[in-house]
């Protein structure tokens, strides 16, 4: 049995199609998404509709990331809040926020923080950040020990988490297997393909392997996208599609 594990879209319809076009190519049955589905993106609406269409007619498990949680309900304490470290993200905050309609914003407060699984024996969660917060950060190169306090307390036998946008993986003291998926939408990172997870398990021993794939997608078309919003600092997020030298607008 095949399993994806997408996170961190950002609204970018170019790059989601592009994966699951090789999700279905993979003969995935099961898709299980992180959050950040819209936020500071090409088309947060058409992302949106593309999520609704998969909860209908996939087996599709969804959580909410930090972003969406924040999109849910705009405030101005917030967007002064994002304003005073990144202007271009608070700028793109209010961009989504006029976009989105109060439907799309119940769905994505509506969203779930975390979801446990448990297929053929193996127990899994579904983080955006890390257990304790949905905005905290487990990149590459950790020490073990600072992953093993994140995950403290916790039962289950792998955690799949975003949020980063940078791809990694740590087998933990305690036998716990943790998976940063990366992003679909705004991979932070030189080369601008898509990142997903792909687990295979193995039915008859619950056993299971890990692997992360890149997929190329038309990244010309998803910046000048962003460039045709017109909000403040969209030129930014736009050259970030193309080459990714910071995990944040500059």
């Amino acid at each position: 049995m095949k399993i994806a594990i997408i996170s961190d879209i950002h609204g970018n319809i170019d790059a989601l199609e592009s994966v699951l076009k090789d999700i279905e190519k993979e003969n995935c049955s099961k898709i299980l998404c992180l959050g950040d589905l819209v936020m500071a993106g090409p088309e947060p609406k058409a992302t949106l509709n593309k999520i609704h269409a998969l909860m209908q007619s996939k087996d599709f498990h969804i959580i909410q990331g930090n972003t969406d949680k924040m999109l849910s309900v705009f405030s101005f304490d917030t967007y002064n809040e994002i304003l005073n470290t990144n202007a271009v993200m608070a700028s793109a905050y209010l961009a989504d926020s006029k976009i989105l309609s109060d439907e799309d914003k119940s769905f994505l407060k509506n969203l779930p923080v975390q979801e446990k699984l448990e297929l053929f024996g193996i127990k899994i969660l579904m983080v955006h950040g890390s257990p304790r917060k949905n905005n905290e950060n487990i990149y590459p190169n950790l020490k073990l020990e600072e992953v093993e306090e994140m995950i403290a307390g916790t039962n289950a036998d792998i955690i799949f988490c975003g949020h980063t946008h940078m791809p990694c993986g740590y087998q933990t003291n305690t036998e716990q297997t943790v998976v940063n998926a990366g992003s679909i939408g705004r991979p932070f990172a030189e080369k601008p393909d898509s990142c997903y997870v792909i687990m295979d398990i193995n039915e008859n021993n619950s056993t299971y392997t890990i692997k992360h794939k890149l997929i190329k997608y038309d990244v010309q078309s998803a910046s000048e996208k962003i460039l045709a919003r017109k909000f403040e600092g969209c030129e930014k997020l736009a050259k970030m599609l193309l080459k990714a030298t910071s995990r944040y607008p500059e």
